[in-house]
Formats: structure tokens, sequence, C-alpha cells
């Protein structure tokens, strides 16, 4: 079984990639943790992992800079239905549109924008970063179990993703109001915050996400 951590120049791709083989040990499985770039080994992959550091265009601009990964990507997630998960930026990107710094168009996996942090209280910090409670909304989705209300999550972002469709938010966090902090649907899932950042929390995820079969 190939995991891949797309690498397309944004992204903690060593620290990614290392929560990923420790959650592989965990649970004692033959996989092959690759960071590349190369459309052809994405294709071939079992699990796709797109982790993303900076502002939204400049992250998508990366992604559309190399040749043919974008019609890899599309063609392995939405075509071929294999289990992704977007971390930070890489979650944004799923989304319709971003209008950070500018208006940018995104992958469309899931309807929504991603806008600023709404900065209701004046004196909350942007960006929003550091460890934040989640919320889990009414899921039971596989790639949460053993994750609980109140578990901590590592933050570092200006801007949120609002989704359309509310089914398609499956955990918040509280900063200044509710900010999505996990979104998915079918085989897609996302967390905003890091969870290569997130100690015991983010290794639960990695690990139910290498085991779930969508």
């Amino acid at each position: 079984m190939k995991v891949v951590v797309v690498d397309y120049g944004s992204g903690n791709l060593r620290s990614v990639s290392k929560a990923l083989s420790l959650a592989v040990l965990d649970i004692n499985r033959e996989y092959d943790v690759v960071v590349t770039a190369d459309p052809e080994i994405l294709c071939c992959s079992d699990y796709i992992v797109l982790p993303g550091v900076g502002a939204f265009g400049d992250c998508f601009r990366g992604l559309s800079a190399i040749n043919g990964l974008m019609e890899a990507l599309n063609d392995a997630v939405v075509s071929g239905g294999k289990p992704f998960l977007g971390i930070c930026v890489g979650m944004q990107l799923m989304a319709e549109r971003s209008t950070e710094h500018g208006d940018f168009v995104g992958l469309g996996w899931i309807s929504g924008d991603v806008l600023p942090i709404d900065q209701a209280d004046k004196r909350q910090r942007i960006p929003h970063m550091g460890w934040n409670q989640l919320i889990l909304g009414s899921t039971d989705h596989p790639v949460l179990d053993s994750v609980t209300n109140g578990d901590h999550a590592y933050f570092v972002h200006s801007f949120a993703m609002k989704c359309s469709n509310r089914k398609n938010v499956l955990a918040t966090t509280e900063y200044g109001g509710q900010i999505a902090a996990i979104v998915g649907r079918d085989n897609l899932i996302g967390t905003q915050f890091h969870p290569e950042k997130s100690q015991a929390t983010g290794i639960s995820i990695l690990r139910n996400f290498l085991e779930w079969r969508p």
C-alpha cells in the first residue's frame, strides 16, 4: 500500500511524512509513505495527503505549475475515489474559492468559500495560532474514531472554510465564533489544524485515515 504526500513546494513535508510513518507503525501495516510530485506515482497510490502552508493563491499556483499534477489529483481522488486528506491550506484548497489576498478558484471538491476569520473581538489575535478544542458534530466518521469533544489540536491560520452544506462540517473549534476544524464528504476529509503537530489527537486521526475504506 502506498501513501503519497503531495510535494508541490508548500507544506511541512518532513513533519507530515514522519507523523504518517509513526501512524503506520501503530497500525502495523506494510504501508510505504512517499513524498512526491510525480503524477504517475500519485495515480498508483492508495492514500493521498495534501499538506499546505502559506497563502491559498500561492499553494494553488504551486499545484498548477507541476505538469500533470492537477489532472492526476482529480483522476485519483474524484474519479478514482481514493482516500484523500487535506491539511491546513491543503484542506482549504478543496473549496470553490478563496478571498485571501485576491480572489482565487479552488479545486471545487467541497462547496464553499475560504474567508477571513471573523475578528468579532478586536483583542483576538490573527492569525489563530495555538491549541484549541475540537467540537464534534453529529458524526460517526471512521477517521474520527477515538477523537472526543474537547480534544486539543494545533492551529495556525488567518482564513477559514465556510461550507455551503453544513453536513460537510464534521467538527468545529471556537475562536470568536465557530470555525470549521474538520470537513469532509465521500472519500474526502480535511483538517484546518495540523495533525502532525497535534500529538496524540493528530496521530489518532492519521492512523484512522490509513485504515479508512470509504
